[in-house]
């Protein structure tokens, strides 16, 4: 099964952003998370299209953003032109959600579609043929540092049950609370991809940390 790690660069040093993302061009890593946050959907804001184009300009692996903000479709072109080679928006601001992932794609990026803790994972049956990857939050999004939620694993398990169901590929990935204690649990519970912030950034060694995340 896929495993691939993406850092959040979130919790990276944005007064030193050009040198970590040269260590994650150099690690085992395999995607560079971006959170794009407008503190409407969530309590925080992060950042934008400037620092979106800067790593893309920098970085030697795709873009993977994660949209926490709402009405996400006014924006798909803009994010496409600036980088992004996955585009995940939230189930939870998207009216027409077919649509959106539907549109993603025919930009020309990978379509994900990301749940809240909350959100059974049993509403997204019949879209995920529309989707590449699903992102499964197992923190409240809007802030890194946060507490992995333990019945996040049972999500990951009917997820994985489900698109195996259907004979798809769609990819599960996992963000929030990730690291190398429990990146083997998330990995046989059947995710894909997992995020890391705090875990991969706040390390004493960084690259090593990234390791022991990919091959747990």
């Amino acid at each position: 099964m896929t495993r691939l790690v993406a850092p959040s660069m979130l919790s990276a040093d944005f007064a030193n952003l050009s040198c970590d993302i040269e260590m994650v061009n150099k690690s085992q890593a395999d995607w560079f998370h971006l959170d794009i946050m407008d503190g409407v959907f969530v309590p925080n804001i992060s950042f934008g299209f400037p620092v979106v184009e800067r790593i893309k300009s920098l970085a030697t692996k795709p873009l993977d953003v994660h949209l926490m903000i709402v009405d996400p479709d006014r924006y798909l072109e803009r994010f496409r032109e600036a980088g992004a080679d996955w585009l995940t928006v939230h189930y939870e601001a998207c009216t027409h959600l077919n649509r959106t992932l539907s549109r993603i794609r025919e930009l020309g990026m990978k379509a994900g579609v990301s749940v809240n803790p909350h959100t059974p994972v049993e509403l997204l049956t019949d879209i995920l043929e529309y989707a590449d990857l699903v992102l499964i939050m197992s923190v409240n999004p809007g802030f890194g540092g946060q507490k992995f939620i333990p019945n996040s694993i049972g999500r990951i398990e009917r997820l994985r049950k489900l698109i195996d169901q259907k004979g798809l590929s769609t990819l599960i990935e996992v963000d929030g609370g990730v690291g190398p204690s429990n990146a083997r649990e998330l990995y046989q519970a059947g995710a894909n991809v997992l995020v890391a912030g705090n875990a991969v950034f706040k390390a004493d060694n960084p690259l090593a940390a990234i390791e022991m995340i990919k091959n747990a």
